[in-house]
């Protein structure tokens, strides 16, 4: 049960139904006349209109969310249609009695049906331009929807640094070397030659020696600059698609045929 002292709160306050779904928003609270607990509260269910579905509040509870009542939301929704306007009359309680199930043949418990009055009722929350249309509001309710603001956030990726090391490698080089070797010759006498021949003595002990040289490779090493090298910076400008979910309300329109000329529902 609602207390006397929280119907205030109720007021204005998201209804949900047994599993935890949201019904709607709370318009008008009906309390006893006599003890001035609460009975009846009209809940919108996202009809456009004056017409709102009514949940009984006996056994509802309330929390930090809103009001949950013993009903599904289907249920609440498909409940008989009574005009909110100010009235809640002996036959409009009795009619929804019986769609609650709550008339003395199905419970056992015995409810009193007088008529509500003005003097009966918490007024809707809010006035003009708020989402709960009714009595005390406009004829417009005001339809929301989320949208995405999306940027930029710069953030630190990673650091990059230069670090100079000593690499060993052999290095294949090709270099002409030279050499002399000894290579024997025998002429035969000529008149060319006749005199360096017969120069000597006729019979002789002697050497002759000749000097042989070669070039051997010589390496040697020295450092010199090759390159600069620099750490600088590029900006690379790419393209990401961001998927997100947004949620947006939606108004119905329901009505009778006749009201509606020949539609039966509008959605916006």
């Amino acid at each position: 049960m609602i207390e006397t002292s929280s119907i205030d709160a109720v007021i204005g306050s998201h209804a949900y139904d047994n599993d935890g779904h949201k019904i709607g928003t709370i318009g008008q609270v009906y309390v006893d006349p006599d003890d001035g607990h609460a009975i009846w509260a009209s809940v919108n269910t996202g009809f456009f209109g004056t017409s709102e579905s009514f949940v009984p509040l006996e056994n509802a509870t309330m929390d930090a969310d809103g009001v949950r009542v013993q009903y599904d939301k289907a249920f609440v929704k498909d409940a008989p249609r009574v005009d909110v306007d100010g009235d809640l009359s002996t036959e409009d309680q009795e009619t929804l009695y019986e769609y609650y199930g709550m008339s003395v043949g199905n419970t056992g418990t015995e409810y009193d049906t007088a008529d509500y009055t003005d003097a009966d009722l918490r007024d809707t929350v809010g006035g003009p331009g708020r989402d709960t249309s009714g009595p005390n509001t406009d004829s417009a309710m005001t339809r929301s929807e989320e949208q995405l603001n999306v940027g930029t956030q710069k953030v630190q990726t990673g650091k990059a640094r230069l670090r100079k090391y000593v690499v060993t490698e052999q290095q294949n080089v090709t270099v002409p070397v030279q050499r002399e070797e000894v290579r024997l010759e025998r002429e035969p006498i000529t008149d060319a030659n006749i005199d360096d021949a017969l120069s000597g003595p006729g019979l002789s002990d002697e050497e002759h020696e000749v000097t042989l040289t070669e070039e051997r490779v010589v390496v040697d090493k020295e450092t010199v600059p090759v390159e600069r090298v620099r750490l600088d910076k590029d900006t690379v400008t790419e393209q990401q698609t961001v998927t997100e979910d947004v949620s947006r309300e939606e108004i119905e329109l329901e009505g009778d045929d006749a009201s509606l000329r020949g539609k039966n529902r509008d959605r916006i």
